[in-house]
């Protein structure tokens, strides 16, 4: 990597401490505008926003867990605790996704017209560029990182954003005088809010069911390049993009002493290593040539 697994933990905390005040004061805007205008769509966009600045809370608490050392219970540390925190914005994203269309089926039997005014347009008008801004800058940030917790947290945010736009729409039908637009956009941010769940659900599960990172293929390249080495097989990578384990088996000539097998092994691992940010660790299992 680049940068050591301190300063990787560091700046991805740095970067959702940020971000989670960004994010409370967006959906504390929205809230109290949404309440005083009576908008189902915007209270709900203020949830959603609201669920942002809480997903950033978890991400935090799982970056300081994740940023522990090994331990005799946890030999291979505890990195997969940031992939248990991007599940844990998964669920708060379903519960708020079941609030908002339990309450917008509710107001579709009782419809209620909101308050539209130009303020209304310009106040979500704001909130989607600062949105725009914070989910760009995270999903920039963590796959530079390789960070899951920051782009499942960017994907947060940018269904936000989606949401935004379709509340200003749902002004507009409004305007038309289709009251019911309210509680059909807040449905709509309901169905893309659990959209972005299911997303986030079925990347983290890559990481803790150990899908490949990486192509064997290019693992192979980078290996049978060195000049000691005649060839690599029985491939297998697995972990986050920031902290990913790497096992191979090596074949090197038969005549060789258990010295210099061993310093090609550590010359295979540096290499890896120097040639793939994120690669951890990498296990060398040395065989004898066929040839």
């Amino acid at each position: 990597m680049t940068m050591n697994s301190k300063n990787y933990y560091s700046r991805v905390r740095n970067i959702l401490i940020i971000i989670l005040f960004l994010n409370l004061g967006v959906s504390l805007t929205k809230l109290g505008y949404g309440w005083y205008t009576n908008s189902l769509s915007i209270v709900s966009d203020g949830f959603h926003s609201l669920f942002d600045g809480i997903s950033n809370v978890i991400g935090i608490v799982g970056i300081i867990i994740a940023s522990r050392p090994p331990d005799s219970e946890h030999p291979y540390g505890h990195v997969k605790f940031e992939t248990l925190a991007s599940l844990g914005i998964a669920i708060i994203l379903f519960f708020t996704c079941f609030e908002i269309f339990k309450s917008a089926v509710e107001r579709l039997f009782d419809p209620t017209v909101p308050e539209i005014s130009m303020v209304s347009f310009i106040i979500i008008g704001i909130t989607i560029c600062i949105n725009i801004v914070i989910s760009w800058f995270e999903n920039r940030e963590g796959k530079r990182l390789g960070s899951s917790i920051l782009v499942a947290d960017s994907l947060h945010t940018r269904s936000d954003v989606y949401g935004s736009v379709a509340v200003i729409l749902g002004f507009i039908a409004i305007k038309m005088g289709f009251v019911i637009a309210d509680s059909i956009v807040a449905i709509l941010i309901a169905l893309l809010i659990a959209r972005t769940g299911i997303s986030i659900i079925k990347s983290s599960s890559d990481v803790l069911l150990d899908k490949a990172p990486l192509e064997s293929k290019d693992i192979k390249k980078i290996v049978n390049a060195l000049e000691e080495v005649k060839d690599c097989h029985k491939i297998r990578t697995r972990g986050p993009k920031s902290s990913i384990y790497v096992d191979l088996h090596i074949e090197l000539e038969g005549c060789l002493s258990l010295d210099e097998a061993h310093d090609i092994s550590h010359k295979v691992e540096e290499t890896l290593k120097n040639s793939i940010e994120g690669v951890k660790d990498v296990t060398v299992h040395v065989d004898p040539c066929n040839e």
